[in-house]
């Protein structure tokens, strides 16, 4: 071969279709995590929102208390002022956040943003970057864990996130983000 003649090069779909399938379901599943967070701080589901501990351990829940957003709830002062680590170094940086209620909006939005976002496979460039920054903010508030020296969950989320999103961005098998790709570009950070 010369070297005037041009050479090709091919482009192959690497790794298997189950592992491409796998890896859309992680990016739904974490979509979903945020999702169900907004639905239950919305309505008081009572998973984390309108759910009372009994004195004997059990628990009983009360739909749409007065802790649901729909009634008026202050939903990032449950997280940020009562669950936090008293020894976190950022404990009184996100008690005082916590307090104001102008952070409730930004956060139902992120948690509503992300969830669909990630869920329908569209936006999930900036779902990424929106959900690892709040899941970093979450660590934060709950900084050292108590059951490893540094890592907890919320970790583990933005590390699986990240992942899901940029290796599958070119060959996603659940979603309508190739769809959303045509319509954006390629190439968009709206991806």
């Amino acid at each position: 071969m010369s070297s005037t003649e041009p050479t090709t090069t091919t482009t192959s779909q690497t790794g298997s279709k189950f592992g491409w399938v796998m890896l859309s379901l992680t990016r739904i599943v974490l979509g979903f995590y945020f999702l169900w967070a907004f639905l239950d701080k919305l309505l008081g589901l009572g998973y984390s929102t309108c759910r009372t501990t009994n004195d004997d351990g059990s628990y009983s829940i009360s739909t749409l208390c007065d802790s649901a957003w729909v009634k008026g709830g202050h939903v990032t002062e449950g997280y940020l002022v009562y669950a936090g680590n008293v020894n976190s170094p950022f404990h009184d940086f996100f008690v005082n956040l916590g307090a104001d209620r102008w952070t409730d909006w930004p956060f139902m939005l992120g948690l509503l943003g992300v969830g669909l976002a990630l869920m329908l496979g569209i936006g999930t460039k900036v779902a990424a970057w929106a959900g690892g920054l709040m899941l970093l903010f979450m660590y934060m508030t709950q900084m050292f864990p108590s059951t490893n020296p540094l890592f907890d969950e919320h970790i583990i989320y933005i590390l699986a996130i990240f992942s899901a999103v940029y290796l599958e961005l070119e060959h996603q098998t659940i979603g309508i983000g190739k769809w959303w790709r045509g319509l954006v570009g390629e190439k968009s950070w709206l991806v």
